[in-house]
C-alpha cells in the first residue's frame, strides 16, 4: 500500500478524545531536559511540543511519513528554532537518523507500520546504550467494533492490508530480538466514546478510516463513513493501546 498521506488540517482541527495519549506517555520517559529525543510518527506535533517543553535543555528530532503532517507541525512550532530537526522519511522502510538519540517517543504510529521488526531494529541502532523507548499504538483486538462495522459494510475487510495490531508476547520477543532489555509491554482498553452523528463520522473518517476512503471515489466516501458509524452499536471506538516500555543495551 502507498504511504498514508494525512489531511493534517482536520485532524488537527477535532476535539481528539485520545489526547492524553502522548501526555501519558510522557510522564512515563524520564528526562532530566539536556536529552535529545526522537519522536518517531511525530504527526502535526502536539507531543513534540510537549517533548520540547520538557527538554529546555534538549533538542527533538520530529520524524514522520506524512508531508501534511510535518507542513502542520512547522506551523506550531515555528518558532523551536535549532531545537528541532523536522525529518520526512517512510517508517516502512530502515530508519536513518543523522545522529543518534538517547531516547524515542511514538505516539499512534506502530500499528500503521507492517514490519514492526524492522521499526524496533532501527530504534534500536538510533539509540544510545542504555537509551529509552517508550511507545504506544493500537494492540491486539483494537477497534474490534468498527471492523465489525466495516465488514458488514464492506462484505469483509482485509484488517492487516491497513493495520498491524500486535501482541504482548510477540512485541516482547521483536523488542528482546532487536537489542532491548527490561521491556514492559501491556495491552490496555482505552474506549473512546464520542457525540454520535457528525462529530462521530468526521473521526472515523479523518483518524479511523482514512486508509479506507482513498480507495473510494470521493463521492462514496463520506455515505461510507455514515454507514459504518450506523452498524455501531453505541458512538464508541473501542482502542486497545500496545503499551511498550524498553532499554537499549
Amino acid at each position: 500500500m502507498d504511504l498514508l498521506e494525512w489531511d493534517a488540517r482536520s485532524y488537527d482541527a477535532l476535539p481528539l478524545p485520545h489526547r492524553h495519549w502522548g501526555t501519558d506517555l510522557l510522564a512515563r520517559l524520564p528526562l532530566a531536559g539536556t536529552e535529545t529525543v526522537l519522536d518517531l510518527g511525530c504527526g502535526t506535533g502536539r507531543d513534540t511540543e510537549r517533548l520540547l517543553a520538557a527538554l529546555p535543555a534538549g533538542r527533538v528530532l520530529a520524524l514522520d511519513g506524512s508531508r501534511r503532517m510535518l507542513a502542520a507541525l512547522g506551523e506550531r512550532l515555528s518558532g523551536a528554532g535549532d531545537r528541532l530537526t523536522v525529518l520526512h522519511a517512510d517508517l516502512r522502510e530502515p530508519l536513518r537518523l543523522p545522529e543518534r538519540v538517547d531516547a524515542a517517543f511514538s505516539v499512534a504510529t506502530l500499528h500503521w507500520l507492517p514490519d514492526h521488526d524492522l521499526v524496533f531494529h532501527g530504534v534500536g541502532a538510533a539509540l544510545r546504550p542504555g537509551g529509552r523507548f517508550v511507545a504506544e499504538a493500537g494492540g491486539r483486538g483494537n477497534v474490534a467494533g468498527v471492523l465489525r462495522a466495516l465488514a458488514e459494510v464492506s462484505g469483509g475487510t482485509d484488517e492487516a492490508r491497513f493495520w498491524n495490531f500486535s501482541g504482548v508476547d510477540d512485541t516482547v520477543a521483536r523488542l528482546r530480538g532487536a537489542g532491548f532489555t527490561d521491556i514492559d509491554v501491556q495491552l490496555v482498553p482505552d474506549p473512546a466514546r464520542l457525540e454520535p452523528g457528525e462529530p462521530l463520522e468526521a473521526f472515523l473518517g479523518t483518524v479511523v478510516l482514512g486508509a479506507h476512503l482513498r480507495e473510494l471515489p470521493a463521492e462514496r466516501r463520506r455515505p461510507f463513513v455514515r454507514a459504518v458509524a450506523r452498524r455501531l452499536p453505541e458512538p464508541v471506538v473501542d482502542y486497545v493501546r500496545l503499551r511498550i516500555d524498553a532499554v537499549r543495551r
